[in-house]
């Protein structure tokens, strides 16, 4: 892929920014990240238009196609291992780890295709960057009305299998950067089991080696993605949720620490895989 006029300029930005303090280099950098987010959902909302007329699940080919040129200007490199898992032509429930800002980068490196991500609802109100998550075929959730959310995931279910989706889930339901996996939501796998479909998870190794917001670190670096084997869920039902909540949390977490270095004792202690029920 060869670097635009765009990218060519933020990378000379980036090269003037190496003489200011490491807190300054940060914040300049996410604020560089933030202006390339936001001009990035201009262009591909004007593209995803013209090309197709409004919101489908096949924009998220040209949102990719953008936000895969991101890593050049930070000097991110994705080592991706077991790609192929994500191309079988079926639905599923796609479930990763959530770390930072930086996420949408590793899921458009790997997104397969016609595969959707669920958001919360306040991200559908953030001008061009929600517009072209709604022209991407994002579905958003109310997480403040279970009501509203389990209508929208029971939706969602069905239209996995119509449609022949994927869809992209962040199971811990927000952002965790302390070198550990936060116990999981139930939603993910309460959608499987509901469309009968597998679980395919995806572990992003620890980003701390090139972006710490605690220390204001954000330089380059090699991200390792791990897609691991199906879960199926085939003749399950909700009494065996628990169990595959459980199931995907080991292999997840062991797989984080084991990709990123960390020990297996590393972070948070190992609490329960599933977030108690409020």
């Amino acid at each position: 892929m060869e670097l635009g006029p765009g990218l060519s300029a933020a990378l000379l930005l980036l090269l003037l920014l190496l003489p200011l303090s490491r807190a300054a280099r940060f914040y300049a950098r996410v604020a560089l990240y933030c202006a390339l987010c936001l001009a990035m959902s201009v262009v591909a909302s004007a593209v995803c238009l013209l090309r197709h007329g409004g919101r489908t699940v096949d924009n998220m080919s040209i949102i990719s196609w953008f936000v895969r040129g991101f890593k050049y200007v930070y000097g991110l490199r994705f080592k991706v291992n077991g790609r192929q898992k994500l191309e079988v032509d079926q639905p599923c429930v796609i479930v990763s780890n959530h770390q930072s800002i930086l996420d949408m980068m590793g899921l458009m490196e790997i997104l397969p295709k016609r595969c959707v991500q669920i958001a919360k609802r306040e991200l559908l109100f953030l001008g061009p960057v929600g517009l072209i998550m709604y022209l991407g075929g994002v579905y958003f959730i109310n997480r403040q009305r279970s009501s509203t959310a389990m209508t929208v995931m029971a939706d969602l279910g069905e239209r996995m299998i119509r449609e022949n989706l994927k869809v992209w889930i962040y199971p811990e339901g927000t952002r965790n950067n302390n070198g550990d996996l936060l116990p999981f939501k139930k939603g993910a796998f309460y959608l499987a089991v509901q469309a009968q479909v597998p679980i395919v998870p995806v572990v992003y190794s620890s980003f701390s080696s090139f972006y710490d917001t605690r220390t204001k670190l954000f330089t380059s670096g090699t991200i390792t993605v791990q897609v691991l084997d199906a879960i199926p869920t085939s003749g399950l039902t909700e009494a065996d949720i628990p169990t595959l909540v459980d199931t995907c949390y080991q292999a997840m977490r062991s797989t984080f620490l084991h990709i990123s270095k960390l020990p297996q004792e590393n972070g948070a202690a190992a609490g329960p895989a599933v977030q108690p029920a409020q």
